[in-house]
């Protein structure tokens, strides 16, 4: 990623983790620590669909094909509202060169890596047909590990990404949930580090929709 493009993301990344802190300091000035649960853990599976590493002319791409996405998330209560959090997902996609007339055609296998920390920012249970639901706002940053390999042609590259995330918590004992979430890892692929080549890449979106069982303990 070149420095401007980091240096933006960084900074997208920095204004959504300020807004939550603020939310943070707010809400311990407002109540004590719950007692007891102050950790959750949630492993989860879901669908990953990403955006294009290149958007060229006359409709020619280059990007992942969606695929499942597999992860668990780690989070730490400072307030009862307020957590900070830790991620790690994987996923394997074929790397699809999208051509006008042929479509999409699979020049390689890619294996990702998603890593990240930062805040969640829960909002007041709601209650929805009888059932309690916690929505809840998430916004951290991290890497993509990217491993493509095809043939002889085998490139690894760490990617910087930031990301933010909404979903809800639905109860379902006084230690388990359903958590359902949309995450969206926003970075570039930095073809440089890849390949060597100075070739420019464009940001992209990539969103996990993903559902997961929640322990607290």
């Amino acid at each position: 990623m070149r420095p401007r493009s980091f240096a933006l993301a960084t900074l997208c990344t920095a204004v959504a983790l300020a807004t939550l802190t603020t939310a943070a300091h707010a809400q311990s000035r407002a109540k004590p620590l719950p007692a007891g649960k102050a950790f959750d853990v949630t492993p989860y599976v879901g669908y990953m669909v990403f955006g294009d590493y290149i958007s060229g002319p006359f409709g020619t791409s280059l990007g992942n094909a969606p695929a499942p996405v597999y992860g668990a998330q780690l989070g730490m209560h400072l307030t009862p509202s307020v957590s900070i959090i830790a991620n790690l997902a994987t996923t394997s996609s074929d790397v699809k060169a999208g051509i006008p007339l042929l479509g999409g055609l699979s020049v390689a296998q890619s294996r990702m890596v998603m890593y990240d920390g930062g805040l969640q920012l829960d909002i007041p249970v709601t209650t929805i047909a009888g059932t309690a639901m916690r929505p809840f706002l998430q916004a951290g940053a991290g890497a993509i590990r990217y491993d493509i390999t095809q043939s002889l042609l085998s490139v690894k590259a760490t990617n910087f990404a930031g990301n933010v995330g909404v979903g809800a918590d639905v109860t379902l004992g006084n230690d388990v949930g359903l958590r359902l979430m949309v995450k969206d890892y926003v970075g570039k692929f930095d073809f440089k580090e890849a390949t060597l080549l100075d070739f420019e890449g464009k940001t992209a979106n990539n969103f996990a929709f993903s559902a997961g069982v929640r322990f607290s303990f």
